[in-house]
């Protein structure tokens, strides 16, 4: 019950029923609030306890200050909690091991239990192993269940075990997509009250759901667990990005393009921390599938959030998706009574201000290894040959460039395909553009037929579900695009492993009323799962011959997908560069088979016809797609693929159901571990102490992402999981992968840092998860190990581990198995330029300190080599309920600074007093 100090509770009516809401304008200040803000207001005033939330908070998100550096916490409690498979696995092992800490400690282990909504959708365990077949999906599925035995039969215990946690089965879609189409609630009605959905998941694009103006993001595990357990969520009220758009997409350009040019602009700007909000005329003119899109993507330019308000656009979409005139007529209603709904007439107040004129944006890809990296479509050819020179070291091409012609480049990013006055594509023609690095390798392929690949071939091309899927009008324009090459007689080259996973049963559904099937099929863009696969590192080994030519000849390939992540060694260890595309130029690639092409101007192939066939041929107009998507969506289409979600085929239903509030672990398991979390805990916290004479385990460059601190793709044979899992009994072709063994500490921990593409400048001239083991040896003489044994050696002489990072160390996915390894890894801190807020607050959800090298200095800048022991004093400060602001690293070669603090709120404090958030959680239901 709310304290409703401010008077604010009332009833609204909507037809014949009445809910109790929280007025909003009962709150002095609050009609001037961005959209985001007025949604934090509300969810204060009804969550107002006195404690946790007090009329103080209220107020101070009432009188928000839009230029002033955040310092106000307040306490946000979101209405449910959504999670993916490799996330949520470990939270429910987790969740497991709390009933059985309570229970040891003499509480209820009952009170381990969700107290709101919390679904998990299985869509990150499908690997694309088989492709470019009619059976592709049947044949990877039945694998997946294969692999995936133990894990399932898990979260089938969780389903019977925990209230108010609900499964959706493998083979259903991807998380993301599920929630816009179904999940999402918009408005809840819950308990008599109507307030708006809110909802944190762990999945970094959870925030695809702000683009039907449900406010959340992506969370670690750890924090998503104590959020199921009612937990509030500690946060400083942010600043807030008004993002103006105007005008409307060229034909030409899609989504994608429209998201990378906006991923670009903030990611410069700088948005980490921020909320971000699209406001503006031209929000009318974006439809709820590209405002998902451009959601999706708030992790790529770093904002916790970026959202779209309520409108129309919001309405229709959820008509089409069949939720019904009773909740469609509640949103609108509560939208409009409390003052969320849009209004293009309306500025709210912002911290800062940025505009795109939707028409300025052009076709665009992003690459070799970082979303916010665009390049204009017209200039893809010669960047690329730039940017190969990083890969390519064979004497005689190292630089892979003619310098002088790169200089060349046209600076502009005029449209690469666009339309002329009939409606028909032109094509658009650029400058010189460097010489080549060649190496041509003959394959002979599994049929016998011999080929050749070269460095930039395109290996992958994938249409994969997380970024695109949910955009008809992008999925419609690649199968259109498809009909139309195979028409012209263009067929796929003979090494792209190419794939079809959309985001939910819908999209085929469309594919098959619009007869559009059988050319993706033609094009070797079979169907083979709906899940996150390529883009999660699921795109499965490459053709033998392909791989072995490739390793062999350490060709420099290539991967296409349309997806959202693209960092180094992610995809697939074969391949060093990747790039982000729009659905119908990833096609368009695989029609290609080589980035080492200038799809504005040169022919993707010969047709039947023996003339040459472009690009512009092929691009289907703006008013063939929208046909289509007229003529092929529905909302029965909806309804069909939704009406009894959580229920699964046969063969889910047919797995057994462990049963008890309690699970029984298996020890001879290799997938589901009891973690050792909280072995040893006690009632009350041990006091904080100070790190002394520390090791660095690795010291890091900038831009180190998640990807390399916790791999989710291949387990290599002869790293230190993959001979846990051989000394197990599993053999090779049963390991899976990193993402799918989360739920066994086991492995995570021996894959810390383990990605193939990792350079640890403690261990130089080595990619992998390498350092020198200074207990073997002291500077050079000091051995170069795997980091997993170096951390054993250093845990046996009870000596404690720094890691030394650069800047936006931690971006990527919201993976708390970043955190849980580095914790038990036996690393105390982390000293960064800077951090991702999700890495960083979950470094701290499993008691790991966050430090930040004083404005302006760096490892380097310091002259700090990670040869040194370290110490830092002064971390005993949070003993007396105090966070200094800075604590003193101190260093046996006489390098001594003060470093920032980056605990950033009294509730993140709490949670490294007590070693961890869930500690921290597991005390305060006991007390």
């Amino acid at each position: 019950m709310s304290a409703n100090s401010f008077g604010s509770s009332d009833t609204l009516r909507v037809g014949d029923a009445s809910y109790e809401i929280f007025r909003l304008d009962a709150v002095e200040g609050s009609e001037r609030l961005p959209y985001s803000l007025k949604v934090l207001l509300e969810n204060l005033l009804r969550t107002e306890d006195g404690q946790n939330v007090t009329a103080e908070h209220i107020r101070a998100l009432g009188n928000w200050d839009p230029a002033a550096k955040p310092s106000q916490e307040i306490q946000f409690t979101p209405a449910r909690v959504i999670m993916q498979d490799f996330t949520g696995v470990p939270c429910v092992v987790d969740l497991a091991t709390m009933r059985e800490a309570v229970n040891a400690l003499g509480g209820d282990p009952d009170q381990i239990n969700p107290l709101a909504p919390a679904e998990l959708v299985i869509d990150h365990s499908v690997v694309v192993d088989l492709f470019g077949r009619p059976d592709a999906f049947e044949r990877n599925v039945e694998i997946e269940y294969e692999r995936n035995y133990e894990r399932y039969k898990f979260l089938r215990w969780g389903q019977t075990a925990f209230d108010e946690f609900k499964v959706v089965p493998p083979g259903t879609g991807i998380v993301h997509q599920a929630n816009i189409e179904h999940l999402a609630r918009v408005t809840m009605n819950r308990n008599g009250q109507a307030y708006p959905d809110t909802c944190v998941g762990t999945d970094s694009h959870t925030t695809m759901q702000n683009g039907l103006g449900i406010l959340g993001w992506g969370v670690g595990g750890i924090e998503a667990e104590a959020a199921m357990l009612g937990q509030p969520i500690s946060m400083l009220i942010p600043r807030v990005l008004g993002f103006k758009l105007t005008g409307q997409l060229n034909p030409g350009t899609t989504a994608t393009d429209l998201v990378l040019t906006i991923t670009e602009m903030l990611r410069d700007h700088g948005v980490v921390g921020k909320f971000v909000e699209f406001y503006g005329d031209g929000v009318a003119q974006v439809p709820l599938a590209n405002r998902a899109t451009i959601g999706n993507m708030s992790p790529e330019f770093g904002s916790t959030a970026a959202i779209f308000p309520v409108d129309e656009e919001t309405i229709r979409y959820m008509r089409l998706t069949g939720r019904g005139e009773a909740q469609t007529a509640l949103v609108e209603a509560y939208a409009k009574e409390q003052g969320l709904w849009h209004d293009p007439a309306h500025e709210p107040v912002y911290s800062e201000y940025m505009e795109l004129d939707l028409s300025e944006v052009v076709p665009s890809i992003a690459g070799p290894k970082r979303p916010q990296d665009r390049i204009a479509l017209s200039r893809a050819k010669p960047t690329w040959r730039r940017n190969v020179a990083e890969y390519v070291h064979d004497e005689g091409i190292e630089n892979g460039v003619d310098e002088a012609s790169a200089e060349s480049f046209p600076a502009s990013d005029a449209p690469a395909i666009h339309a002329n006055g009939d409606g028909e594509v032109a094509r658009h023609t650029t400058d010189q553009e460097g010489r080549r690095p060649r190496k041509p390798v003959t394959v002979t392929m599994a049929d016998g037929t011999q080929t050749e690949i070269d460095h930039g071939a395109v290996v992958i091309a994938a249409i994969t579900s997380c970024t695109n899927t949910s955009n008809p009008s992008v999925m419609l324009g690649a199968a259109l695009l498809a009909k139309n090459a195979v028409e012209k007689g263009l067929t796929r080259k003979p090494w792209v492993k190419t794939s079809l996973a959309p985001g939910s049963k819908v999209v085929t559904d469309y594919y098959e009323r619009s007869g559009l099937t059988p050319y993706l099929d033609k094009l070797g863009f079979n169907l083979v799962g709906y899940g996150c696969t390529t883009c999660i590192g699921n795109s499965g080994p490459l053709p033998e011959e392909i791989s072995k030519a490739v390793q062999e000849n350490d060709l420099a390939v290539t991967s296409v997908l349309s997806g959202n992540r693209n960092f180094e060694g992610r995809i697939n260890p074969d391949v060093k560069m990747n790039y982000l595309a729009s659905p119908p130029l990833v096609v368009a690639y695989a029609l290609a088979g080589s980035m080492d092409i200038d799809l504005t101007s040169e022919p993707l192939g010969t047709g039947a016809d023996g003339e040459p066939v472009y690009l512009a041929d092929i691009w289907p107009s703006p008013q063939e797609i929208e046909e289509v998507i007229d003529s092929a969506i529905a909302s029965d289409m909806y309804q069909s693929a939704y009406s009894d979600v959580f229920a699964g085929d046969e063969r889910w239903r047919s797995l057994p159901t462990p049963t008890g509030n309690m699970f029984e672990w298996d020890d001879s398991s290799t997938y589901v571990r009891k973690p050792p979390y909280f072995e040893g805990m006690t009632r009350e916290p041990a006091p904080v102490e100070d790190i002394v004479s520390a090791r660095a385990l690795a010291k890091l460059g900038d831009s180190i992402t998640t990807d390399h601190i916790s791999p989710a793709g291949a387990i290599k044979p002869d790293s230190p999981a993959g001979r846990y899992l051989r000394d197990h009994g599993v053999e090779r072709k049963d390991f899976n992968s990193y993402g799918s063994r989360r739920g066994n500490h086991e492995v995570m921990i021996r894959g810390t840092f383990a990605n193939v593409r990792l350079r640890n400048q403690l261990a130089p001239g080595t990619e992998g998860g390498y350092t020198r083991d200074f207990t073997q040896g002291d500077g050079e003489n000091a051995p170069v190990t795997f980091i997993y044994d170096a951390a054993q050696n250093y845990a046996a002489q009870q000596t404690p581990l720094i890691v030394i990072g650069g800047k936006e160390y931690g971006s990527g996915s919201s993976r708390d198995w970043a955190a849980k390894g580095t914790a038990l890894l036996g690393v105390r801190a982390v000293i960064a330029e800077s951090f991702e807020r999700i890495h960083r607050s979950n470094l701290i959800g499993m008691g790991v300190l966050p430090l930040q090298f004083p404005e302006g200095e760096s490892a380097d800048s310091l002259g700090l080599t990670g040869e040194e022991t370290f110490s830092i004093v002064g971390v005993t400060e949070l003993n007396r309920g105090y966070v200094p602001d800075t604590v003193r690293v101190t260093t046996s070669t006489g390098v001594n600074f003060d470093a920032d603090v980056r605990i950033d709120t009294p509730g993140e404090a709490d949670y490294y007093r007590n070693g961890g958030i869930l500690q921290y959680v597991l005390r305060q239901l006991l007390s």
